[in-house]
């Protein structure tokens, strides 16, 4: 983050803090207020511009709009996904910012070059993905907790068939508690502060993709978005975020019913009604 923010200083915010506040933020890069607000901006603006960019193009050329067709759609689904993502973003970025802002002034293990050896920074990946898919399988897990669930992950849950438009579409501490982990990692393990960033945008971009009902992976190993399409739908299984160890580890893991989450069966279910049983009389 501090190389984006060091990047938006040079082109952007030096000029507008030295108009705004010449003898106090305008000066003075490191000032930590200053830094917060830099932050906030970016995160959200990021955010916002992420989401919109990345849903769009998956909605474009990917999404099968036969799911629109599902009787489980809502009435303005995608209108409420990207409404109820909009407002979420600003205070989860105001919840995350103060994670950025530790990073920035130099309070996590995020380093420059490679110190550890290009091998190492590879390694990162794998550790980066192993690490953050652990806890968000319990994260998530404790999320569907009834004492927690009703109050802040029924929001994403309202989307039975969700599109790439309710990727994002969280309570805003249900998105900041599964984002907690990628800054975590970076507290506890170096990383390439390049890498780090590259990764962060990857985890957004999967996380749109788990919900565009594309099956391109059927091994059963990748947390796919049939297996996050089925999470949807039956609420207890498939808590994952990449992988399905943890789920398979802690009995949670269903592989997915791909026949019944095909679109056009689903679409075809609702105009045409189901055939009575043999011998069943009709109710007068």
């Amino acid at each position: 983050m501090d190389i984006v923010v060091q990047v938006e200083d040079y082109l952007i915010f030096d000029k507008i803090y030295q108009t705004l506040s010449p003898d106090w933020l305008g000066l003075d890069r490191s000032n930590v207020y200053r830094q917060f607000i830099t932050i906030y901006i970016t995160v959200a603006f990021f955010g916002v511009a992420l989401y919109v960019i990345f849903s769009g193009l998956n909605w474009v050329f990917f999404f099968d709009k036969a799911y629109l067709n599902d009787p489980k759609i809502l009435k303005n689904q995608v209108r409420r996904e990207i409404t109820t993502t909009l407002a979420s973003i600003p205070f989860m970025t105001l919840l995350t910012a103060p994670i950025f802002l530790a990073e920035v002034r130099g309070y996590s293990k995020l380093t420059e070059g490679t110190p550890n050896g290009i091998a190492f920074e590879v390694m990162t990946v794998f550790t980066f993905l192993m690490f953050t898919d652990m806890c968000i399988y319990w994260i998530h897990r404790g999320l569907h907790h009834p004492s927690i669930y009703p109050y802040v992950h029924k929001t994403h849950h309202l989307w039975k068939v969700p599109t790439p438009w309710a990727s994002h579409a969280f309570h805003p501490l249900d998105g900041f508690s599964q984002g907690l982990p990628y800054h975590i990692y970076v507290f506890l393990f170096p990383m390439n502060k390049f890498m780090y960033l590259v990764m962060f945008v990857m985890v957004n971009m999967w996380t749109i993709s788990i919900h565009d009902g594309l099956f391109l992976s059927f091994e059963g190993v990748i947390n796919s978005s049939a297996h996050h399409a089925e999470h949807h739908r039956l609420f207890n299984y498939n808590y994952g975020q990449y992988f399905t160890l943890w789920d398979r580890l802690f009995g949670t893991h269903r592989y997915p019913d791909h026949a019944a989450l095909n679109p056009h069966r689903a679409a075809l279910k609702e105009v045409q009604p189901e055939r009575e049983a043999p011998g069943r009389m009709k109710a007068a």
